[in-house]
């Protein structure tokens, strides 16, 4: 059975960009529970970061992915360099496109897989890839949101969360991050690079297109291999082909 490993890199809106009536949602969020007003500015500092992680107020900078046959692409923006251009690398292809076309490229090519593995993406990368598809009128071709358990993706689509696998779906306390899982597991950590997702805005915003676009795809190298390790010791459910 043929898979794709995939992960999604995101920016957010700047604040001051967003209309007044959105702001003041926010600012009645932050002053709910807030007891000074030095409170409520380090409650609306929080919202402010978590805006690329909202598909209605982010948008997707990039999108990694890799197959069980090792063929993989990255395919991100580079929205301020005129001068961008597709490259390869360590025999993975980089294209450069807007959020509309990087969208229709990784839906070009899911449409060839049932089975999709991530880490966190139920949570994250699905919905955003999907709803964002949906903002700019692109119909996925996949549903990456199938029923959560394995056992009721038997037909379509299937999509291996490895955070829901590693976790048991949530017996296991802490939703572990995928920096100290790999490390568990003697994987090398996309961290070590020196980047992190939350970092992923500034360095769009500094123009760090082609660094933020290996780094994705080092988030996809270590996936795989970490679902290598699952596969082979706990799946009980699903057969792959050697």
């Amino acid at each position: 059975m043929s898979y794709l490993v995939l992960d999604i890199e995101t920016t957010g809106k700047q604040y001051d960009d967003l209309d007044e009536t959105t702001k003041g949602y926010f600012r009645q969020w932050a002053e709910r529970d807030a007891q000074s007003s030095e409170q409520v500015e380090r409650e609306l500092e929080q919202i402010k970061k978590g805006l690329p992680f909202s598909p209605f107020l982010g948008e997707v900078v990039a999108i990694g992915m890799q197959d069980d046959n090792n063929m993989g692409a990255v395919y991100f923006r580079a929205d301020n360099d005129k001068k961008a251009k597709d490259f390869e690398e360590d025999g993975i292809q980089y294209r450069v496109g807007s959020e509309k076309e990087v969208l229709e490229k990784f839906w070009e090519v899911a449409r060839n897989y049932y089975t999709f593995v991530t880490f966190n993406g139920r949570a994250f990368d699905a919905p955003f890839l999907m709803i964002r598809s949906a903002v700019h009128g692109v119909r996925p071709s996949r549903n990456l949101m199938p029923n959560r358990y394995l056992s009721g993706q038997k037909f379509g689509t299937q999509h291996i969360d490895l955070s829901d696998q590693l976790t048991y779906y949530g017996a296991v306390r802490r939703l572990p991050k995928l920096h100290f899982v790999t490390k568990a597991f003697n994987i090398e950590s996309p961290k070590d690079g020196g980047m992190s997702g939350e970092e992923v805005p500034q360095a769009f915003k500094d123009e760090r297109y082609r660094e933020i676009a290996r780094y994705c795809m080092d988030d996809v190298f270590a996936t795989k291999k970490l679902f290598e390790y699952w596969n082979e010791f706990l799946n009980f459910e699903l057969k792959f082909a050697d």
